[in-house]
């Protein structure tokens, strides 16, 4: 293996050798923290070609043998292939066996074992020979005292023999004091000390590795990250280049941890206790905690922080790489784990550290002190919500709860539990609130858990124990806590579409006509009041807008929100709606709130659908559907549903619609407005699929919901034009047309959209010059709604009125124009194709020449040309009559026309555009 920047330690052991191959023993000590490569720096060393004739001893001593006597000996003869002498033939005449020398300069106090004569003899015979000898003795620090006497005893009796001694040694402070490194460092000899690799030396090695040129910063990424330490480098570049051979940035995985762990065991049990305690506190470490928790001195600290930076696993006194701490942490026992998290928290809890810091180390220990855990929990639950980690509130209050026994204090911990798991994953928060429902109706519980409750009895449909919880409740507390309820009564009439309980408990003075709650005193529940009660006005709307900007989400008002959304939009200002809802739904997902990202992308999605954009529509619908599991839908299932079913259906995509169709639904569902969308939805597949009698049961069963529920929703739901529709599909037209008569009768407000559709189905059983006029109306309100699916449809009508009139030219203009609506909206043309053929186009036509007609001018022609009159041109456009008067003049001499009715003909010979396209793009989808 190619060695990197150890050229200048390599020359020194090749030097020595040298030197002692002219009979001159040497002795060279290599030093360097562990995994700087003093093993390898050996290898390369001793596996060189001019060492091939020279006698090679080769061990490493290891810590279980360093009180086994000769046991490295042993271990070097028999990797040489050497066999101890005997002891007669070792003894030397007179029968004294030749020991190490007490010399007087050997430290005071420090004894060695005798060596055995065998082998010490061994290793002096080999000496004798004519081939260099070579001893080298990796990890020499942690060798046995009777071998290190007989390779002293070596080097004294070889300062004239070819031998070399290479010992490579800890650089390790403390490592230092043993008797075999200062015995060692007291001989003559030469240092080669390896230290970590420069950043050059790094990107070299990344280099050679990947074969190829390294992007720019990878070098210094993986010197920042190791430290330059040998070991961790090439760890690292084995998790990097793990599934390729590009190296982009460092990436620690399995190799890496081993490589960690090597050097933490590699190093004393002191450092090891201080570099736990350091993984374990993180950011909160100091000299003095770590002291306290590693039983050890504040100097002591400082030496193995020291050590731990020269090998490269810390930087100052933080871990180069989270990754180190984790495999730190791993490597201990469970037991050991949590005692030290347990002592830390103890530690921080009276040091007054902040209670985040605290909560971590007590959840990590799965201990509570019962003096002050469960307040120091509660109170880093509600930190971790508000910064939107979920995962960690839910493990603070579920070790809070567990060792709680205070059934009140139980019942506020499971609440509290709930809001947090909402956020994610609904079905899971339902398992904590199930059984809170009894304290909730019996008013245990506080205003905002209780609120919690009444959420989840709604979204799974109770709604009508949610409105006896709420009639019970609110004389029995104050002002603002009847706000609170009063907002939840809000969203359970508006929202869901339940009506008023049939019977409201004695003495509560329940208001059984009232439709919008009183207890709604400015906010936002205020402004949607405003918006929904009565009839829609910019004003109206412009104040729900206003209310939701920069309004933060929180566990209490999401479905007022999304009920404020779907309110602007079915108040003709879709475009509105879906920019506030972007905004919502970008923080949602910045917040990683599923729940919210769910139901804010199925509002965003029935925005679409309203806008006629029905690719978005379905998308969105299809994402919000994934986002939660189907027992975390509830009830509101069927937005979604609703969505997907109209959207898939409109764009002739019917497999996809059956498909959504088969997924399970809650029958609670069909007791709220959800139910109704979903049971509309599917009578428009059904009647796209040819099946208008089970459409028309659908549709029945959902004028008996909406009866059932809050009436004044059915301005914005047009049941009775759906009726309309599938009764002219089985042909009662008759019965159609009282449907769609009703519909137009309905007190309050109307919703534009559901007005047109109502239009339609009225002009639809007129005759055919009723029917143009009340398609135009149609058209008119479609424009202001937006909705440029319901808009083709609505031109599509008028044309086939034209064109029943015998006015083909105009049929053909305005087939057009309901061409590129559904064009714009990803639906087939509801138009048949000869319509949009131009028979006075004959093939090879000359390119266009400059417009005839000025913008102005076309707009006034587009309508008269639609059969509107003067007076209605002036209101459409804001134009004064004498203004549209002129332009028709200058229209007419253009044209060579003498009348409307010779308008549609000419505008088609001449390819001018209906209302000119500029002004086309901009109103006919304006929301």
């Amino acid at each position: 293996m190619r060695l990197f920047d150890r050229s200048k330690e390599l020359q020194i052991l090749n030097e020595s050798f040298t030197e002692s191959t002219r009979r001159s023993g040497r002795l060279v000590i290599v030093t360097g923290d562990p995994g700087s490569g003093k093993t390898q720096l050996l290898h390369e060393f001793l596996a060189a070609p001019d060492r091939s004739g020279s006698r090679i001893l080769q061990g490493t001593a290891h810590p279980a043998e360093r009180d086994r006597p000769m046991s490295l000996l042993r271990q070097l003869l028999r990797n040489g292939e050497v066999q101890p002498v005997s002891l007669n033939s070792a003894r030397p005449a007179g029968g004294r066996t030749e020991t190490l020398s007490r010399h007087s300069d050997r430290r005071v106090g420090t004894e060695f074992d005798v060596p055995e004569p065998g082998t010490t003899e061994a290793l002096l015979r080999l000496a004798d020979g004519e081939s260099p000898l070579v001893v080298a003795v990796d990890d020499a620090h942690l060798m046995d005292e009777a071998s290190l006497s007989a390779l002293v005893h070596l080097l004294d009796r070889s300062r004239f023999r070819p031998v070399l001694v290479v010992c490579a040694t800890s650089g390790h402070p403390g490592t230092g004091r043993s008797a075999a490194h200062a015995e060692l460092i007291r001989r003559p000899h030469r240092r080669a000390r390896l230290g970590p690799l420069s950043e050059g030396g790094v990107g070299e090695l990344l280099g050679a590795q990947s074969g190829a040129a390294l992007p720019a910063g990878a070098g210094p990424a993986f010197h920042r990250a190791t430290g330059g330490n040998p070991l961790l480098v090439h760890a690292l570049l084995d998790d990097s280049t793990r599934f390729g051979r590009n190296i982009d940035r460092p990436v620690a995985s399995t190799a890496y941890r081993q490589a960690v762990l090597a050097l933490v065991h590699r190093g004393e049990p002191r450092h090891i206790r201080v570099i736990r305690a350091l993984a374990a506190l993180g950011a909160a470490a100091s000299p003095c905690t770590l002291g306290e928790l590693a039983d050890t001195t504040i100097t002591g600290v400082e030496e193995a922080v020291e050590a731990l930076n020269s090998v490269g696993l810390l930087d100052g006194i933080a871990f180069r790489l989270p990754a180190a701490a984790t495999a730190v942490l791993d490597d201990m026992e469970a037991t050991a784990r949590a005692a030290l998290h347990e002592r830390i928290a103890d530690l921080l809890y009276r040091c007054g550290a902040p209670v985040g810091e605290m909560a971590r180390h007590l959840r990590a220990a799965d201990r509570v002190p019962p003096q002050w855990g469960p307040g120091v929990l509660r109170a880093a639950a509600e930190q971790s919500l508000a910064a939107d980690d979920v995962e960690s509130c839910s493990s603070y209050l579920n070790l809070t709860l567990r060792d709680c026994t205070d059934p009140h204090e139980r019942n506020a911990l499971s609440a509290a539990l709930a809001r947090a798991e909402w956020r994610v994953n609904p079905a899971a928060a339902g398992a904590h609130l199930e059984p809170l429902r009894r304290p909730a109706l019996d008013g245990a519980l506080s205003m905002r858990d209780t609120a919690t409750v009444l959420r989840h009895m709604l979204w799974q449909g109770d709604t009508e124990l949610a409105a006896e919880t709420v009639a019970t409740l609110v004389p029995a507390h104050s002002p603002e806590d009847a706000k609170v309820l009063g907002e939840v009564e809000f969203v359970r009439q508006w929202f869901y579409g339940v009506a008023l309980p049939a019977r409201s408990p004695s003495g509560t003075g329940a208001d059984q006509h009232r439709r919008v709650p009183a207890d709604l005193a400015g906010g936002l529940a205020a402004q949607v009041a405003v918006l929904v009660g009565g009839v829609a006005t910019d004003d109206s709307a412009a104040a729900v807008a206003q209310a939701l900007q920069g309004r933060k989400l929180d566990h209490l008002n999401l479905e007022l929100v999304a009920m404020a959304l779907l309110a602007i939009a079915h108040a003709d200002r879709p475009a509105v709606a879906a920019e506030a809802c972007d905004a919502l739904l970008e923080s949602a997902v910045e917040r990683r709130a599923t729940t919210w990202q769910a139901l804010l992308g199925s509002v965003r999605a029935e925005i679409a659908l309203l806008r006629g954009d029905m690719t978005k529509a379905a998308e969105g619908a299809d994402t919000a559907l994934s986002s939660l599991h189907d027992g975390s839908w509830g009830v509101l299932a069927g937005l979604p549903l609703s969505t997907a079913i109209f959207a898939h259906t409109a764009m002739g995509a019917y497999d996809e619609a059956e498909r959504v169709l088969k997924r399970d639904v809650p029958e609670p569902m069909f007791r709220t407005v959800f139910g109704i969308q979903y049971l509309r939805a599917r009578g428009h597949h059904y009647l796209a699929t040819d099946r208008p009698f089970a459409a028309l049961n659908d549709f029945e069963m959902c004028s008996l919901l909406m009866r059932q529920g809050n009436s004044s929703l059915q301005k914005g739901i047009p049941w009775r034009s759906d009726l309309a529709l599938a009764n002219l599909r089985i042909g009662k037209a008759r019965t159609a047309r009282e449907c769609a008569e009703e519909q137009l009768r309905l007190p309050g407000g109307h919703s534009s959209r559901a007005r047109a559709m109502a239009l339609r189905m009225l002009a639809a059983t007129s005759k055919p010059h009723r029917r143009a006029s009340l398609l135009r109306e149609a058209i008119d309100l479609l424009k202001l709604c937006g909705d440029q699916h319901t808009l083709s449809q609505a031109y599509a009508d008028l044309s086939a009125a034209h064109y029943e009139l015998g006015e083909y030219a105009r049929a053909r203009l305005v087939a057009r124009q309901a061409a590129r609506e559904a064009a714009a909206c990803s639906v087939e043309s509801p138009v048949d194709a000869h319509l949009l053929e131009d028979p006075r186009q004959s093939e090879g036509a000359e390119t266009e020449g400059p417009p005839i007609l000025s913008d102005a001018e076309c707009r006034v022609a587009g309508m008269a040309a639609l059969g509107y009159t003067n007076r209605e041109i002036s209101g459409r456009l804001h134009v004064t009559i004498s203004t549209v008067e002129q332009h028709l003049t200058r229209v007419y001499r253009k044209l060579n026309v003498a009348s409307r009715s010779e308008l549609p003909p000419k505008m088609l010979e001449h390819r001018i555009p209906k209302l000119s396209d500029s002004w086309a793009a901009t109103h006919s989808s304006a929301g």
